[in-house]
C-alpha cells in the first residue's frame, strides 16, 4: 500500500516541479523579449552609422534566439510547382511560384514575387 501512495507523491512532486520550470521559462522570456525591444530602441535611435545600426540589430536579434533556446531551425520544402527546394526559417511561407534567371555562367530559381535588385 505504500508503495502506491510513494509513486503519487512522486508523480505530484514531478509534476508540480515541472510546472514552476514552465511558468520560469515564460517570465524569462518575456523578459528577453523586452531586452530586445529596449535593445532595437537604442539601434532604431538614429545615433548610430548603418553598419554599426545593423550590428546592433543583428546582436539583439541573437541575443533573443538564445533566450528562446537557438535560432528557428531550417526547413527544407518545395515549391508548389515543385520547380525549387526552398530553405526557410521554421514558422515562414514557402513562395508560392518561381522564376527561372538563366546567364551565360548559371540558372537561378527564383520566388516569382522576389523584389528586383
Amino acid at each position: 500500500m505504500t508503495r502506491p501512495v510513494s509513486r503519487a507523491a512522486l508523480c505530484g512532486v514531478l509534476l508540480a516541479s515541472a510546472f514552476c520550470a514552465h511558468a520560469q521559462t515564460a517570465t524569462d522570456l518575456q523578459h528577453a523579449q523586452e531586452r530586445h525591444q529596449r535593445q532595437l530602441a537604442v539601434c532604431n535611435s538614429g545615433k548610430l552609422p548603418a553598419p554599426e545600426r545593423e550590428a546592433c540589430v543583428r546582436d539583439a536579434g541573437a541575443a533573443l534566439d538564445r533566450a528562446r533556446g537557438g535560432p528557428p531551425a531550417n526547413v527544407t520544402t518545395r515549391t508548389p510547382d515543385r520547380r525549387a527546394t526552398v530553405v526557410t526559417p521554421a514558422g515562414q511561407p514557402v513562395p508560392g511560384a518561381t522564376e527561372t534567371v538563366r546567364s551565360r555562367r548559371s540558372t537561378t530559381v527564383v520566388p516569382a514575387d522576389a523584389p528586383a535588385r
